[in-house]
């Protein structure tokens, strides 16, 4: 949403006349191709220019048309304004991760690290798979599809309060199953275990 967007904007009430719409689709789809040549030459890749020049047109779709001396040429803009955004989001992405990673080249610390990461990522799915189906399915619609709380409830027909009680559950449950992993780990018949 831009800064003129405001709540009325987005309003059906406000929806373009039938010929703005047509004009918009018409120019939009002149342009598509080079719109998606130039976003793939920036981004590397065809399927993301691709996907990128789709939100563009849902961006404009959503929003009420307004006349624009050369529609094709603010669409090129747009688009490489888009791929300029893209870059920028994926170059703060990957300094993240660069940040997470270990701070030397050990390869041994790190293939430890990573086979310690498949080993409590295993308990962590089978202490899921131990779930109710309910239960489960709240919790991957939340960490995996980046569905909010609200939105589960509506979608589900429960209150937020009992989709958040769901979730408890299933943290609690895979929290159990990561704290038991040193014991499970480090454990010998021998030892002490009161």
């Amino acid at each position: 949403m831009s800064d003129h967007d405001s709540p009325a904007d987005l309003d059906p009430a406000a929806a373009p006349a039938p010929g703005e719409e047509q004009d918009f689709l018409r120019v939009f789809l002149a342009q598509r191709e080079r719109m998606e040549a130039l976003v793939s030459r920036r981004v590397g890749c065809r399927a993301t220019a691709a996907d990128l020049i789709q939100d563009l047109f849902l961006r404009f779709w959503k929003r009420p048309m307004r006349q624009l001396d050369e529609p094709g040429t603010y669409l090129l803009r747009s688009a490489r304004n888009l791929a300029i955004d893209h870059l920028r989001g994926e170059g703060k992405r990957n300094r993240s991760l660069d940040s997470l990673g270990p701070e030397h080249d050990g390869t041994t610390a790190s293939l430890e690290t990573a086979l310690q990461a498949g080993d409590e990522l295993r308990l962590v799915e089978a202490a899921l798979r131990g779930l109710p189906e309910r239960t489960r399915h709240i919790f991957l619609l939340n960490r995996i599809h980046g569905r909010t709380y609200g939105e589960i409830a509506r979608a589900m027909g429960l209150s937020q309060s009992a989709v958040e009680k769901h979730m408890m559950r299933a943290l609690d449950t895979c929290k159990a199953a990561l704290e038991a992993t040193p014991d499970s780990r480090g454990a010998t018949p021998g030892n002490d275990r009161r």
